[in-house]
């Protein structure tokens, strides 16, 4: 019973999570921010707005996959965010720049999860084939390598939600202090964000549960 309601968990909290964020998007997708900014009109008014002139903002197909690519410099806005006006849009495409300012300051956090890319990479793919390998070999040294693996995963989704809230906190900021929306429009944006961090959350929580559990699961092979 116990390990039903854990695979339930580890389940049903990333599927809220991304049913919370759609519908919470979708819901302010169709309310027309009261500037009529468009969100690379925003982007780039807030980027301009902090001095910076060195990053490009373009559109990409797909919904949500707005992000910012800080080889490139460049932020990209789902189509619907960067040519429309939403108060959805508009609140993304400042979480986005809020990553922009994040890296022309240098941020610790963001330079952290930047070096953790390698190795996170690495025990995202490998680190369930080690641990099963050990579990079906008996090898527990295998099995410890991966959960190594998986802890240098976990970590790295770990850095990233001060990364992330940091960004959403920037981003209201800018939003504010910028202009670009009006006071009664505040609850409405962090209502946006607030949706979006809660996937990361979520994503954060089901990795430490999994980690915990072949964790334990080492221990117990050892104990044999």
């Amino acid at each position: 019973m116990t390990l039903l309601i854990y695979f339930a968990l580890i389940m049903i909290i990333p599927i809220y999570a991304q049913m919370r964020v759609k519908s919470t998007y979708n819901k302010y997708s169709q309310i027309s921010n009261s500037t009529g900014m468009t969100g690379a009109q925003v982007a780039t008014k807030i980027m301009q707005d902090n001095g910076i002139y060195d990053v490009n903002v373009e559109p990409v197909k797909g919904q949500l996959t707005d992000h910012y690519d800080p080889r490139s410099k460049t932020v990209r806005l789902s189509e619907d965010n960067y040519y429309g006006t939403s108060v959805a849009g508009t609140s993304v495409a400042a979480h986005e720049v809020g990553h922009v300012i994040q890296d022309a300051e240098d941020y610790s956090f963001m330079r952290l999860r930047s070096s953790l890319v390698p190795v996170a990479s690495f025990g995202s793919n490998a680190a369930i084939f080690l641990i099963i390998g050990g579990m079906l070999l008996q090898f527990s040294g295998l099995m410890l390598v991966g959960i190594f693996a998986m802890a240098a995963a976990v970590l790295f989704q770990l850095v990233t939600l001060p990364v992330e809230f940091n960004a959403s906190n920037r981003a209201m900021t800018q939003l504010v202090s910028s202009g670009v929306i009006r006071n009664d429009e505040e609850k409405e944006s962090k209502k946006v964000l607030n949706a979006a961090a809660l996937t990361y959350v979520a994503g954060a929580l089901v990795a430490v549960l999994e980690l915990v559990r072949f964790i334990l699961m080492y221990v117990m092979m050892n104990n044999d």
